[in-house]
Protein backbone atom coordinates (compact mmCIF):
# COMPACT_ATOMS: atom_id res chain seq x y z
CA UNK A 1 0.00 0.00 0.00
CA UNK A 2 1.25 3.54 -0.93
CA UNK A 3 1.38 5.85 2.00
CA UNK A 4 -0.67 9.51 1.30
CA UNK A 5 1.85 12.32 -0.98
CA UNK A 6 4.72 8.91 -1.14
CA UNK A 7 5.71 9.25 1.76
CA UNK A 8 7.96 6.58 3.67
CA UNK A 9 6.94 4.85 6.87
CA UNK A 10 9.11 6.90 8.92
CA UNK A 11 7.70 10.29 7.57
CA UNK A 12 3.89 8.70 8.21
CA UNK A 13 5.24 7.83 11.73
CA UNK A 14 6.66 11.52 12.19
CA UNK A 15 3.41 12.92 10.85
CA UNK A 16 1.43 11.06 13.28
CA UNK A 17 2.65 11.71 16.33
CA UNK A 18 3.12 15.34 15.18
CA UNK A 19 -0.84 15.60 14.74
CA UNK A 20 -1.21 13.81 18.51
CA UNK A 21 0.51 16.59 19.80
CA UNK A 22 -1.24 18.80 17.43
CA UNK A 23 -4.34 17.52 18.60
CA UNK A 24 -3.69 17.92 22.24
CA UNK A 25 -2.62 21.38 22.32
CA UNK A 26 -5.95 22.12 20.17
CA UNK A 27 -8.01 20.50 22.43
CA UNK A 28 -6.28 21.88 25.15
CA UNK A 29 -5.68 25.54 24.22
CA UNK A 30 -7.81 26.50 21.22
CA UNK A 31 -5.49 27.48 18.19
CA UNK A 32 -2.30 25.87 17.03
CA UNK A 33 -3.12 22.96 15.08
CA UNK A 34 -2.96 23.61 12.00
CA UNK A 35 -0.14 25.54 12.57
CA UNK A 36 2.02 22.70 13.97
CA UNK A 37 0.94 20.32 11.26
CA UNK A 38 2.02 22.37 8.52
CA UNK A 39 4.92 23.72 10.06
CA UNK A 40 6.45 20.04 10.82
CA UNK A 41 5.53 18.97 7.60
CA UNK A 42 7.53 21.02 5.86
CA UNK A 43 10.51 18.90 7.43
CA UNK A 44 9.49 15.70 5.30
CA UNK A 45 7.70 16.96 2.20
CA UNK A 46 5.78 19.71 0.38
CA UNK A 47 3.85 21.44 3.34
CA UNK A 48 0.82 22.63 1.03
CA UNK A 49 0.01 18.51 0.58
CA UNK A 50 -1.03 19.11 4.10
CA UNK A 51 -3.00 22.65 4.16
CA UNK A 52 -6.14 20.40 2.65
CA UNK A 53 -5.35 17.87 5.32
CA UNK A 54 -5.30 20.28 7.80
CA UNK A 55 -8.54 21.68 6.82
CA UNK A 56 -10.55 18.56 6.54
CA UNK A 57 -9.34 17.53 10.27
CA UNK A 58 -10.51 20.41 11.44
CA UNK A 59 -14.23 20.13 10.26
CA UNK A 60 -14.26 16.71 12.42
CA UNK A 61 -12.67 18.11 15.48
CA UNK A 62 -15.16 21.07 15.45
CA UNK A 63 -17.41 18.65 15.44
CA UNK A 64 -16.06 16.91 18.27
CA UNK A 65 -15.90 20.11 20.11
CA UNK A 66 -18.74 22.23 19.31
CA UNK A 67 -21.07 20.97 22.07
CA UNK A 68 -19.29 22.67 24.77
CA UNK A 69 -18.10 25.65 23.05
CA UNK A 70 -21.38 26.67 20.50
CA UNK A 71 -22.77 29.07 23.38
CA UNK A 72 -19.49 31.48 23.79
CA UNK A 73 -19.12 32.30 20.37
CA UNK A 74 -19.02 35.77 19.68
CA UNK A 75 -21.24 35.53 15.90
CA UNK A 76 -20.75 39.22 15.36
CA UNK A 77 -17.06 38.84 15.37
CA UNK A 78 -16.95 35.62 13.20
CA UNK A 79 -19.25 37.43 10.55
CA UNK A 80 -16.95 40.27 10.17
CA UNK A 81 -13.79 38.16 9.99
CA UNK A 82 -15.16 36.20 7.62
CA UNK A 83 -16.40 39.31 5.18
CA UNK A 84 -12.59 40.03 5.11
CA UNK A 85 -11.45 36.59 4.58
CA UNK A 86 -13.75 36.08 1.30
CA UNK A 87 -11.22 38.45 -0.11
CA UNK A 88 -8.12 37.00 1.24
CA UNK A 89 -8.51 33.38 0.45
CA UNK A 90 -8.39 33.99 -3.32
CA UNK A 91 -5.33 35.53 -3.16
CA UNK A 92 -3.31 33.77 -0.90
CA UNK A 93 -3.72 30.58 -2.71
CA UNK A 94 -3.29 32.47 -5.79
CA UNK A 95 0.21 33.43 -4.83
CA UNK A 96 1.26 30.06 -2.86
CA UNK A 97 -0.03 27.76 -5.32
CA UNK A 98 2.31 29.31 -8.18
CA UNK A 99 5.84 29.16 -6.01
CA UNK A 100 8.46 26.04 -5.92
CA UNK A 101 8.62 23.81 -2.93
CA UNK A 102 11.60 25.51 -0.91
CA UNK A 103 10.03 28.74 -1.57
CA UNK A 104 6.41 27.54 0.01
CA UNK A 105 8.58 26.30 3.14
CA UNK A 106 10.37 29.44 3.13
CA UNK A 107 7.29 31.39 3.19
CA UNK A 108 5.54 28.73 6.03
CA UNK A 109 8.46 29.41 8.49
CA UNK A 110 8.88 33.42 8.08
CA UNK A 111 5.39 33.60 8.65
CA UNK A 112 4.97 31.74 11.40
CA UNK A 113 7.39 33.21 12.98
CA UNK A 114 6.46 36.66 12.72
CA UNK A 115 3.16 35.55 13.77
CA UNK A 116 5.00 33.92 17.10
CA UNK A 117 6.54 37.15 17.46
CA UNK A 118 3.59 39.33 17.61
CA UNK A 119 1.68 35.84 19.87
CA UNK A 120 4.87 36.66 22.56
CA UNK A 121 5.60 40.52 22.50
CA UNK A 122 1.41 40.62 24.05
CA UNK A 123 0.73 43.88 22.31
CA UNK A 124 -2.75 45.52 24.54
CA UNK A 125 -5.37 47.22 22.28
CA UNK A 126 -8.70 48.66 22.91
CA UNK A 127 -11.29 46.50 21.08
CA UNK A 128 -11.53 47.33 17.67
CA UNK A 129 -14.36 47.94 15.08
CA UNK A 130 -15.57 46.75 12.27
CA UNK A 131 -12.79 47.77 9.95
CA UNK A 132 -9.60 46.60 11.73
CA UNK A 133 -11.58 43.30 12.23
CA UNK A 134 -12.48 43.03 8.59
CA UNK A 135 -8.93 43.88 7.79
CA UNK A 136 -7.76 41.00 10.01
CA UNK A 137 -10.21 38.56 8.27
CA UNK A 138 -8.57 39.15 5.18
CA UNK A 139 -5.46 39.30 6.45
CA UNK A 140 -6.26 35.24 7.85
CA UNK A 141 -7.92 34.44 4.86
CA UNK A 142 -4.84 34.61 3.02
CA UNK A 143 -2.71 32.95 5.33
CA UNK A 144 -5.46 30.18 5.28
CA UNK A 145 -3.49 29.50 1.69
CA UNK A 146 -1.10 27.36 3.75
CA UNK A 147 -3.07 26.49 6.66
CA UNK A 148 -2.93 29.31 9.44
CA UNK A 149 -5.17 31.70 9.32
CA UNK A 150 -5.66 30.86 12.84
CA UNK A 151 -2.65 32.72 14.30
CA UNK A 152 -3.23 36.31 13.35
CA UNK A 153 -6.92 35.91 14.73
CA UNK A 154 -5.07 34.42 18.00
CA UNK A 155 -2.94 37.68 17.67
CA UNK A 156 -5.99 39.85 17.68
CA UNK A 157 -8.04 38.38 20.24
CA UNK A 158 -4.97 37.87 22.73
CA UNK A 159 -4.00 41.89 22.34
CA UNK A 160 -8.26 42.57 23.33
CA UNK A 161 -7.98 40.48 25.81
CA UNK A 162 -10.74 38.61 24.78
CA UNK A 163 -12.44 36.30 27.86
CA UNK A 164 -10.68 32.47 27.39
CA UNK A 165 -13.85 30.53 27.11
CA UNK A 166 -15.27 33.33 23.96
CA UNK A 167 -11.20 33.45 22.73
CA UNK A 168 -11.61 29.52 22.51
CA UNK A 169 -15.03 29.34 20.74
CA UNK A 170 -15.18 31.97 18.30
CA UNK A 171 -11.39 30.70 16.39
CA UNK A 172 -13.10 27.70 16.67
CA UNK A 173 -16.38 28.49 14.89
CA UNK A 174 -14.54 30.64 12.24
CA UNK A 175 -11.78 27.93 11.34
CA UNK A 176 -15.15 25.55 10.62
CA UNK A 177 -16.64 28.50 8.48
CA UNK A 178 -13.42 29.29 6.50
CA UNK A 179 -12.74 26.16 5.70
CA UNK A 180 -16.22 25.74 4.26
CA UNK A 181 -15.40 28.73 2.19
CA UNK A 182 -11.75 27.69 1.29
CA UNK A 183 -12.48 23.98 0.42
CA UNK A 184 -13.87 24.45 -3.77
CA UNK A 185 -10.86 27.23 -3.67
CA UNK A 186 -8.39 24.31 -2.89
CA UNK A 187 -10.08 21.85 -5.08
CA UNK A 188 -9.54 24.24 -7.84
CA UNK A 189 -6.16 24.90 -7.44
CA UNK A 190 -5.44 21.11 -6.83
CA UNK A 191 -4.66 21.09 -3.30
CA UNK A 192 -7.60 18.43 -2.53
CA UNK A 193 -6.83 15.21 -4.53
CA UNK A 194 -7.64 11.38 -3.55
CA UNK A 195 -4.17 10.86 -1.28
CA UNK A 196 -5.70 14.30 0.97
CA UNK A 197 -8.62 12.13 1.84
CA UNK A 198 -7.05 9.06 2.52
CA UNK A 199 -4.28 10.97 4.96
CA UNK A 200 -7.25 12.96 6.49
CA UNK A 201 -9.07 9.74 7.33
CA UNK A 202 -6.24 7.85 8.45
CA UNK A 203 -5.42 10.62 11.26
CA UNK A 204 -8.90 10.70 12.40
CA UNK A 205 -8.06 8.47 15.66
CA UNK A 206 -5.20 9.86 16.45
CA UNK A 207 -7.12 13.47 16.84
CA UNK A 208 -9.77 11.87 18.79
CA UNK A 209 -7.11 10.61 20.80
CA UNK A 210 -5.41 13.95 20.67
CA UNK A 211 -8.62 16.20 21.33
CA UNK A 212 -9.82 13.99 24.52
CA UNK A 213 -6.72 14.37 25.71
CA UNK A 214 -6.21 18.13 25.71
CA UNK A 215 -9.85 18.75 26.54
CA UNK A 216 -9.81 17.22 29.58
CA UNK A 217 -6.93 19.63 30.72
CA UNK A 218 -5.44 17.16 33.03
CA UNK A 219 -1.86 19.12 33.06
CA UNK A 220 -1.40 21.37 35.92
CA UNK A 221 -0.61 24.45 33.41
CA UNK A 222 -3.09 27.16 32.89
CA UNK A 223 -4.30 27.51 29.05
CA UNK A 224 -2.30 30.96 28.46
CA UNK A 225 0.94 29.02 30.01
CA UNK A 226 0.54 26.26 27.61
CA UNK A 227 -0.19 28.95 24.76
CA UNK A 228 3.35 30.05 25.17
CA UNK A 229 4.30 26.36 25.31
CA UNK A 230 2.70 26.16 21.73
CA UNK A 231 4.13 29.27 20.16
CA UNK A 232 7.55 28.16 21.08
CA UNK A 233 7.02 24.80 19.76
CA UNK A 234 6.00 26.71 16.55
CA UNK A 235 8.88 28.68 16.94
CA UNK A 236 11.34 25.94 16.90
CA UNK A 237 9.70 24.00 14.19
CA UNK A 238 9.67 26.95 11.80
CA UNK A 239 13.51 28.18 12.13
CA UNK A 240 14.09 24.16 11.42
CA UNK A 241 12.15 24.69 8.11
CA UNK A 242 13.43 27.50 7.20
CA UNK A 243 16.79 26.28 7.53
CA UNK A 244 15.82 23.15 5.39
CA UNK A 245 14.45 25.76 2.39
CA UNK A 246 17.86 27.41 2.75
CA UNK A 247 20.24 24.72 2.64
Amino acid sequence: MNLPFDLSPMQALFMGGVFLVAAFVRGYSGFGFSALVVSASALVTNPLYFVAVVMFCEFGMTFQQWRGVSRDVKWPVVGVLMAGAVVGVPLGLAVITAVDVDTARAVVAIYVLAMCAVLLRGWAIAPQGLPVTGAVGAFAGAANAVGMAGLPVASFFTAQSMPAAAFRATLIAYFAILDIFSAPIMYAHGLVTWDTIIAAALSTPILILGIWLGGRQFLRVAPSDFRRFAIGLLAVLALIGLAKAVI
